[in-house]
């Protein structure tokens, strides 16, 4: 709608008001107007790969999702070794897997029990799991976004570091990572990933 047909739609002004005073809030209202025009247009102009234009109310803001279960399997004998073990400490499965894959996507490549709800936007402490104390030392510390959650995991200790957060390096070779007897899932209460 343009300013002009904004105007004439108004109702009529007060008719205690001055001509001038009807003057300076037309001009205040055209202003405004075409403030708001010049905005919107300097909006769809910084974003012109998006075809579709939403109004500011209802804009979509996007994270890039983490994908589990599009990792790829090296050869054998090739990878870095990892040995899950239950609550108790029994080995569940041995496998391989990449430099670079984090333990929640190699979990679930392998169909190991791992929840992870938040599928890795460190929101929740489902993938929370227990690692050998020599190679917990050789990771980087965990960021403040995943110590808040690892204080919400069940059976919190030293070694726990959330799975989706932990990237394999060749250091890593024959990590042990031990699932928790429980998770506390605050992202969706027995919401359970599926690979994509």
């Amino acid at each position: 709608m343009s300013a002009r047909a904004l105007l004439t739609s108004l109702p009529p002004m007060s008719s205690h008001l001055t001509c001038r005073t009807q003057a300076q809030k037309a001009r205040q209202i055209t202003s405004w107007i075409s403030s708001s025009c010049r905005f919107e247009q300097r909006r769809r102009i910084s974003s012109p790969s998006r075809n579709l234009y939403l109004p500011r109310s209802r804009q979509i803001h996007t994270t890039s999702a983490v994908r589990h279960g599009d990792i790829t399997r090296p050869e054998p004998g090739t990878g870095i070794k990892v040995h899950f073990k239950d609550a108790k400490g029994n080995d569940i499965k041995t496998v391989e897997a990449n430099e670079g894959d984090d333990l929640l996507s190699i979990a679930h490549e392998h169909d190991i029990d791992l929840e992870g709800a938040c599928e890795g936007s460190i929101a929740c402490s489902t993938c929370h799991v227990i690692l050998s104390p020599g190679h917990y030392d050789l990771l980087p510390e965990p960021s403040d976004d995943e110590n808040d959650m690892l204080d919400m995991a069940f059976g919190l200790t030293d070694t726990s570091r959330l799975g989706c957060q932990v990237r394999l390096t060749k250091e890593l070779d024959g990590m042990t990572a031990q699932l928790p007897s429980a998770t506390r899932n605050m992202f969706v209460d027995g919401k359970k990933p599926t690979h994509h």
